[in-house]
């Protein structure tokens, strides 16, 4: 067993990096729980984001998976190389600017992290962007994102990232963590969510470039109707008849973004081209 955060960065001479947004997760039931939801089986091509002090990097290579690690710290990365860590391949990188197959040498990996929660849109929208290659996603986020990445249509918690990770996969809030589990704890409680890729995006859709900019148009003002919040992206003025593409998908033109379902956004984006 591993020593604990508190301990092995005292023998380290380390402290964490409160700008980097670093929080330190040592429990080990809470742990061999996120491996356990992320369902990895030996030879698995995994990628961990965000490596730290190899707490959960230790449980990974225990399912004799494939791992590959990445960390941005140089501290911590010269701290992973003195532990004993065999079959850890370990990258000096920014998680937010990774290639994940790349790095792990795979078509299809499994992608793992306790998030900084600065970069979490950031890294998500990664996942979107390599969607074809990252067949499952664990992370461990705040608990107030994992909310609304899970929610369903209709409520204030539903947005943007539900509706683009809905297009492509199954998101779960798996459980809960709370803020004590952390060093430092965090001022907010944290929850795991799993992202499934599925086997069909879950509506059809002419372009995914074009289906991203018709969702974030839509929220980007998401107390108006849609008819006016469409019109936020001169492009999509510019080039499509927005009242007549809605008219066309059978979408009330009154209605607003959080109401919408991933289908009838897909429907939106097809009638575009009608």
């Amino acid at each position: 067993m591993a020593d604990s955060p508190q301990v092995l960065l005292r023998k380290l001479r380390l402290t964490p990096k409160h700008s980097w947004g670093q929080n330190f997760l040592g429990d080990d039931d809470v742990l061999l729980r996120i491996v356990d939801e992320a369902m990895i089986v030996p030879g698995d091509d995994v990628v961990e984001l965000g490596a730290g002090l190899g707490h959960l990097t230790r449980h990974l290579l225990e399912t004799g998976a494939k791992i590959t690690a990445v960390e941005r710290d140089r501290d911590m990365v010269e701290a992973l190389k003195t532990m004993e860590l065999p079959g850890l391949n370990l990258i000096e990188g920014n998680a937010a600017e990774i290639d994940f197959a790349a790095i792990a040498k795979a078509d299809q990996v499994i992608v793992v992290g306790n998030l900084p929660y600065h970069l979490t849109s950031t890294i998500l929208f990664e996942v979107l962007d390599q969607a074809d290659h990252v067949k499952r996603a664990l992370f461990t986020l705040q608990k107030e994102v994992v909310v609304r990445l899970s929610a369903d249509p209709g409520g204030r918690d539903y947005g943007l990232l539900s509706v683009l990770l809905g297009l492509r996969f199954h998101v779960e809030l798996c459980f809960e963590v709370p803020s004590e589990y952390f060093h430092p704890p965090p001022k907010v409680d944290s929850a795991v969510v799993r992202l499934s890729r599925r086997s069909e995006p879950k509506a059809a859709v002419v372009s995914e470039a074009r289906f991203r900019q018709v969702v974030k148009a839509a929220f980007a003002q998401r107390r108006k109707t849609l008819s006016n919040s469409l019109k936020s992206d001169p492009r999509l003025v510019e080039k499509y008849d927005l009242l007549g593409a809605l008219e066309r998908a059978g979408i009330d033109p009154k209605r607003r973004a959080e109401t919408l379902a991933v289908e009838e956004f897909a429907a939106i984006e097809r009638a575009l081209d009608s």
